[in-house]
């Protein structure tokens, strides 16, 4: 698993990358759509915290993350209702890596809990 600094730059980069693509794609182009670009710019905002292992902006980016995680949920059932592979294919690499981030941070949380006890 990689390490939350590295998931959580890989995982904005991607809801960056993939929400211009779904924005450019649309033939109906919803601000909605932007709302993943949105979320990745402040997971950028919070990679210099990440990286120097601030709690507080730790915090922040997984907040960010879970509530993208979720948020994702109803594009991806709208998309499966379509058929629209592309669509599936982009909601699905965004929660896949939203969830690989969410894995690094809180394995990052336990191993400076066990670090800071013993």
């Amino acid at each position: 698993m990689p390490s939350a600094p590295v998931a959580n730059l890989t995982n904005a980069l991607v809801l960056i990358a993939m929400s211009a693509w779904a924005y450019l794609a649309a033939a109906n182009q919803s601000v909605t759509i932007l709302i993943p670009m949105a979320a990745g710019i402040i997971l950028l905002l919070c990679q210099p915290g990440v990286k120097s292992q601030s709690k507080l902006i730790a915090h922040i980016a997984v907040l960010v993350t879970a509530l993208i995680l979720l948020a994702l949920l109803m594009p991806l059932s709208g998309a499966i209702s379509r058929s629209d592979p592309w669509a599936i294919g982009r909601v699905a690499t965004m929660l896949l890596t939203s969830i690989i981030a969410l894995n690094g941070f809180v394995l990052g949380f336990i191993a400076a809990r066990k670090a800071s006890a013993g």
